[in-house]
């Protein structure tokens, strides 16, 4: 049989684009593959790519403290004004700040966040000198006393920072028995924003 010639049985077994499917099908599955392999390669890289953050910290010991406080009869230059009563809630708060950078952190600022259903209301660390003048004046809150937090501290690499701060309140017992939720958010020079949840229930004094 010459070259030229056709087997018309053959051509009758195979339907009209048959063959192309057969190829296409192949092609498909080739590229379905491909794009596994490459997702897999990239999610390789990104995660060994990737850092852990430079601090963790865990809120071990919160203690909220209810106080009816007045203003005093007078202004920042002495002369007379009226008084003012008013609620306070002090959240006293021990802290554990670990550095797992191989960096110092220079420690900025802690806020202590009260959720609300009018929103955030957020309070700074005193300083470690406003914190003793608090036990100063009040006698009864002794039991309440640790080592204050100095804010501003450097904490070297694989180091811990551990202390505790006093934030104040300006919200009734109710406002904050109904609140949502209580976090801190601890800032530092050149590094994004820590943010921490009690490891234990707030408890009420």
């Amino acid at each position: 049989m010459s070259l030229l010639q056709q087997n018309p049985t053959a051509l009758e077994d195979t339907a009209p684009g048959e063959e192309l499917t057969k190829g296409s099908s192949h092609i498909i599955w080739a590229s379905v593959i491909a794009a596994i392999v490459v997702t897999i390669a990239i999610a390789i890289y990104v995660i060994a790519g990737q850092k852990p953050p430079a601090s963790t910290g865990e809120v071990t010991r919160p203690v909220a403290h209810f106080m009816h406080r007045e203003t005093p009869g007078f202004d920042a230059n002495g002369a007379p004004m009226p008084k003012q009563d008013f609620d306070q809630v002090l959240l006293f708060t021990h802290i554990k700040l670990h550095n797992q950078s191989k960096e110092p952190l220079f420690l900025r600022q802690i806020l202590a966040n009260v959720t609300l259903a009018d929103g955030i209301h957020s309070s700074y660390a005193a300083s470690p000198t406003d914190y003793e003048r608090l036990f100063a004046a009040y006698k009864d809150l002794a039991p309440l006393h640790g080592k204050s937090l100095a804010i501003e501290e450097t904490i070297p690499p694989g180091q811990w920072l551990e202390g505790d701060f006093v934030s104040a309140f300006r919200m009734t017992k109710e406002d904050w028995q109904s609140r949502k939720a209580v976090d801190y958010s601890v800032s530092f020079r050149y590094q994004p924003e820590l943010k921490l949840t009690p490891t234990v229930p707030v408890t009420e004094q």
